[in-house]
């Protein structure tokens, strides 16, 4: 085809269809729904049909990624008929990089869509097996019974005046007339076959019955896979069950490599018939697509075409790269910049570390190790608000001033100039008239999700629906609801009173639910708090402000986002150290946040379960020897000092994110050895930080308090989220995104708002003599709602200016 054909065939997508009235452009645009195999053969097609539109890549190669997402954001916003007002080359790269991306996107959402489907077949099968235990119950008391009864005539004295094999003859009709009531030995040994199938926790016999109807569908997954490791047996495995999809019969006849199985999974393949070994073709499919789906998870299969299942070899910074930036890097951390040096200064940390904690045990009232070596560590007393801080909170609140949510926005817009950052996505698309006013109801619309059909009506003809609509879709990104949050949490920085409850120097991750319809691909069901929904995870400064968001779903591990939100955070609030409810624990998350200079302290409630590692296998404390289980290997340490240093500088320039890495590190694996030089690493720092926690109790109360005012912010936060019952409806995980960050705004905006407010009572509470301590101030909380209208009509002032505002948040009177 040549270039002015294909040319003309991009053009062709912008025209209406005869039949369906709308153009093939919106199809570029289609969003994954909930995983059904109904759902991920209709995503299968629509990767034919992108496959079918042509190699884009080599279109692209003279763009940056950076070019490629912002005009693919652009046309994804746009309607086809607004793509034909551009000229003839802005719609050609519009098109393009609409299609590059979708097609990348359709990959990742049909991996996710994938690992989702096998992940249910095996929770399936694992509920069929506590089912056919519960119904088996009554059988396996039966056998027990008869057991009992055939070892009790085993163990009966024999008769005297019998001979000895008279006895035995007599004990042998003895046990078949013990047996024959409940069926015979054949019956009875039937019954124990059956029960025995499933002994402990196999379910893998039974995950054919629940993958047999997504077999045609995982067979068309039309997804290149290549092995990210020198192993080759589940990827040569998968390449076998390809080529004979077809075949019907029981077995396979050929011989393949089966290292890659588990020996449960081995017993299940392999079967002897005669002098001949045969493969059990059933068991084989499931057991390769199971083990595809753990490696891909782990990293240790890549798709090529996509981007969050990449190979991440190629995601990293090339070592030559890497070489001019060690000696800066590690200087600034106080790194040795060389793998021995780097080990030697990990064996000091955790030798000096575990050596002062003994040697302090007979002092550390709060740790107790019984006689059977369990450590238990003794509750610190609760510290309530004192008489003095309860009296100042009451005459703050007496005080503070009534506010409305819009009024709030529009006095922190002046005083922030936030909604700067909002505007047309393209250059040459026209201004809004009363620009600054419409940004306001926006954010107030969809941080409050209200919605914009709700909030119109409330609006006094202001504003209409369809011009909400239009300012969230043209004028807001995510990237821009970012730049807004920034300036809202730099003008705060700035104030006074925020300084008294923090410096800014540690932060606190943790997530909560919010509900979403089921059909899209980020909702998925929670145990914990029932429903369907995704997790809105924010990161809040010690003092209180939120710094960032991810908006993830119920089934991601939340621990991946830990670094990540403190990288993204561009604000002038930087935090060093970050705390974290239990999921924090991992040692690659330990490690990782090691070595970028990220000090990570999570809340870890069962801290008995996890495993104490010594510097060496003959070091022995002389109080605290039974915490420790096994020694650390620092020769996998040294050896594999570089591909942590490469891993390490990639994300700090930029090069490749924390969350993708993390999400492969975080699983297991035997073959990946950054997985396995990442969690020795994280052994030593959480060894090191658990000797710490279990020693400090000011620590452990400086946890528990940093994790409280993010679990506050949640609810604080959910406290405006009050329209469309709490439910995020769009579909989109943009639009998703989106709407938890409008959220944070609102939020951030209010918590602004009450500081300045606050700032003004408390001035004038001094003014009237009321003794104000330091201390009573720090028990205070910027999370005020008491004084906040959020019903009614919203009318939005743009008449009335607000007082000024100096840096120390007082307010200018004019």
């Amino acid at each position: 085809m040549s270039y002015i054909d294909y040319q003309q065939r991009l053009l062709d997508l912008l025209d209406n269809q005869p039949v369906e009235y709308r153009s093939l452009y919106n199809n570029l645009k289609q969003l994954p729904k909930r995983p059904t195999r109904n759902h991920l053969n209709d995503l299968i097609v629509h990767l034919i049909w992108l496959d079918s539109l042509g190699d884009i890549k080599p279109l692209l190669a003279d763009m940056t990624a950076a070019k490629i997402q912002h005009f693919a954001a652009e046309a994804r916003v746009l309607d086809a008929s607004e793509i034909k007002e551009f000229n003839l080359p802005k719609r050609i790269t519009l098109i393009l990089c609409l299609i590059y991306s979708a097609s990348i996107r359709t990959r990742d959402n049909l991996v996710e869509m994938f690992l989702k489907k096998m992940q249910l077949i095996h929770n399936h099968a694992k509920k069929e097996l506590e089912l056919i235990k519960q119904r088996y119950q009554v059988t396996v008391e039966k056998l027990l019974g008869v057991f009992s009864n055939v070892l009790q005539v085993l163990v009966d004295e024999p008769s005297d005046d019998k001979s000895d094999e008279v006895n035995q003859s007599d004990k042998f009709e003895q046990v078949n007339r013990l047996l024959a009531p409940e069926g015979g030995a054949e019956q009875l040994l039937s019954e124990c076959e059956a029960i025995n199938a499933y002994k402990g926790n196999n379910y893998f016999p039974l995950l054919w019955r629940f993958y047999k109807s997504h077999r045609s569908s995982f067979f068309r997954l039309l997804l290149k896979f290549a092995s990210t490791t020198s192993e080759q047996g589940i990827f040569e495995a998968l390449n076998f069950i390809l080529e004979n999809q077809s075949r019907r019969g029981e077995f396979f006849n050929h011989t393949i490599d089966l290292d890659f199985a588990s020996p449960q999974w081995q017993k299940l393949l392999v079967v002897e018939q005669g002098n001949k070994t045969k493969i059990v073709r059933r068991h084989l499919e499931v057991c390769v697509f199971s083990y595809l789906m753990a490696e891909l998870r782990s990293g240790d299969i890549c798709v090529k075409g996509s981007e969050n299942y990449a190979d991440h070899r190629e995601q990293l910074l090339p070592w030559l790269e890497c070489l001019p930036l060690i000696d800066q890097y590690c200087g600034d951390l106080g790194f040795a910049n060389d793998a021995v040096g780097f080990v030697a200064q990990l064996k000091s940390l955790l030798t000096d570390t575990a050596l002062r904690v003994d040697t302090a045990y007979p002092d550390n009232r709060q740790l107790v190790i019984n006689d059977l070596g369990e450590p238990v560590l003794k509750k610190y007393p609760r510290h309530d608000l004192s008489p003095s801080a309860k009296a100042l909170l009451d005459a703050v609140e007496e005080r503070f001033p009534e506010r409305n949510l819009i009024d709030i926005l529009r006095n922190v817009d002046y005083w922030t100039n936030f909604t700067r950052h909002f505007g047309p996505m393209s250059g040459s698309d026209p201004k809004l008239e009363r620009a600054t006013e419409r940004y306001l109801l926006t954010s107030f619309t969809y941080g409050c999700n209200l919605g914009p059909t709700q909030a119109a009506r409330h609006m006094g003809g202001i504003v209409t629906s369809k011009e909400i609509l239009f300012v969230n879709r043209r004028h807001v990104s995510v990237d821009k609801l970012n730049a807004a949050l920034v300036d809202i949490i730099n003008r705060y920085n700035v104030l006074k009173l925020p300084g008294i409850w923090g410096d800014g120097t540690t932060a606190a991750a943790d997530g909560t639910k919010y509900e979403l319809y089921e059909e899209n691909l980020l909702s998925e069901y929670h145990i914990r708090y029932g429903g369907y929904g995704g997790i809105a995870y924010h990161h809040v400064s010690d003092t209180y402000v939120a710094l960032f968001s991810h908006f993830i779903s119920c089934g991601t591990w939340e621990a991946v986002y830990i670094i990540e939100g403190l990288l993204k955070n561009l604000s002038d609030i930087q935090p060093h150290t970050i705390y974290a409810d239990t999921q924090g624990q991992s040692t690659p998350v330990f490690a990782l946040s090691y070595m970028l200079g990220i000090k990570l302290m999570p809340r870890i409630r069962n801290w008995q379960d996890l495993n104490f590692f010594r510097p060496n296998n003959d070091t022995v404390y002389k109080h605290i020897d039974s915490l420790f289980k096994d020694a650390i290997d620092w020769v996998k340490i040294e050896n594999h000092w570089q591909d942590i240093l490469q891993v390490v500088l990639s994300i700090q320039t930029g090069k490749v994110s924390s969350s993708v890495l993390l999400r492969k590190l975080g699983n297991y694996s035997r073959k990946n050895r950054l997985y396995q030089a990442f969690q020795e690493l994280g052994r030593v720092i959480r060894t090191v930080f658990l000797l710490q926690y279990i020693s400090d109790m000011k620590l452990r109360q400086q946890i528990t308090a940093a994790t409280n005012i993010v679990e506050a912010y949640n609810g604080f936060s959910k406290w405006f989220f009050f329209g469309g019952f709490g439910v995020i409806a769009n579909n989109d995980p943009i639009e998703q995104e989106k709407i938890i960050k409008y959220n944070d705004l609102v939020a951030n905006a209010v918590i602004f708002h009450n500081v300045v407010d606050l700032t003004d009572v408390l001035r004038d509470l001094l003014k009237a003599g009321h003794l104000i301590s330091r201390e009573d101030v720090a028990a205070l909380s910027p999370y005020m709602t008491s004084h906040i209208k959020r019903f009614g009509d919203y009318l939005i002032d743009m008449e009335t200016v607000p007082n000024l505002l100096d840096d120390d948040g007082i307010l200018v009177l004019t």
